[in-house]
């Protein structure tokens, strides 16, 4: 198995993102003010936060997850602890604070689009004195995502990873999209801690800063050992040393707006790696979660259990 002895409490690590997601949906959910009053056909309040959701999902799939993070001593903060230690993940590392808000999401679903509004709140009041080094080492895999929202850790990033990989920790990074559009901090100090790499096909392009998407590949794959590539309906790609393995998915089922898809994508793909499966069994699992997410409303309804998974079964474990 790779990484750290199994005797480690948790399997994964991992810095949320701590918000909730109000999703609006209609034929046209534009606003308009002048305050004018317009109606919506549904809506729905869930957890949110691209950690927390992975988080969710890991272990569901029956891996041992803590959460670290912060929220507000409010509705929303108790409905993510809630959501989160349902699914099975450990929250004693989530701190309620009275001087803080729990961050928001408002999604306006129109078709198969969406526009997002964000309140931080506590999605970024994590520091780097947060992640103490007990933490850390509690823990054989680091995962971090939300990259540029999380900006409490953003000046120390580099040194969490490095601290990490001292702790003999291995780390996958999902920077997930930059709303400052810089696509930069460090990169390239980062790329050499970062065992496995998972951004979507637009994410690839911005942190190569190539032009195409063929040499963003190349130029990936040059700075990580292994590299995987989320398409959406065109299912994955991975890409180890010489090695290229791609895998198929079926359209998700109508009704769904496809929030967390890429997420829980993310924990199936590290529960098949952190279990040894061979990088092709990884990606099948990753896209059957990220099918199934995509299917739901939000970014929970639609995840898959251990129960439901046959590769995730004990007698097919490494």
């Amino acid at each position: 198995m790779r990484g750290d002895p199994s005797s480690r409490p948790y399997d994964i690590i991992v810095f949320g993102d701590t918000c909730v997601d109000l999703i609006l949906r209609d034929e046209d959910v534009a606003p308009q003010f002048g305050q004018v009053e317009k109606t919506v056909a549904g809506y729905d309040l869930v957890m949110g936060g691209s950690c927390c959701i992975f988080a969710a999902q890991a272990a569901k799939l029956g891996l041992r997850v803590a959460i670290l993070g912060r929220v507000g001593e409010d509705y929303f903060g108790k409905l993510i602890v809630d959501a989160l230690a349902d699914a099975g993940v450990d929250t004693r590392y989530i701190e309620a604070r009275a001087d803080l808000r729990t961050g928001i999401t408002v999604h306006l679903v129109q078709g198969d689009d969406r526009a997002m509004l964000t309140h931080m709140g506590s999605l970024n009041a994590l520091t780097a004195d947060d992640v103490t080094d007990e933490i850390l080492q509690s823990a054989r895999h680091l995962h971090y995502g939300s990259l540029y929202l999380q900006t409490g850790l953003l000046p120390d990033w580099i040194d969490i990873l490095a601290r990490a990989k001292r702790l003999r920790l291995t780390v996958s990074l999902d920077t997930n999209w930059d709303p400052g559009e810089r696509w930069d901090h460090d990169l390239d100090r980062a790329f050499p801690l970062v065992d496995v790499l998972l951004p979507n096909e637009q994410e690839a392009l911005r942190l190569s800063g190539a032009a195409t998407y063929a040499e963003a590949i190349a130029v990936l794959r040059r700075r990580v050992p292994l590299l995987v590539v989320k398409r959406d309906i065109a299912g994955a790609v991975a890409w180890q040393g010489e090695e290229e393995f791609a895998q198929s998915v079926f359209e998700a089922s109508d009704g769904g707006d496809g929030i967390g898809a890429g997420d829980s994508f993310d924990a199936g793909f590290l529960a098949g790696w952190l279990h040894g499966m061979p990088l092709a069994s990884c990606l099948s699992l990753a896209c059957e979660c990220g099918r199934s997410v995509a299917g739901g409303i939000g970014g929970l309804a639609g995840q898959p259990l251990q129960a439901e998974i046959a590769a995730l079964q004990p007698t097919a474990m490494i």
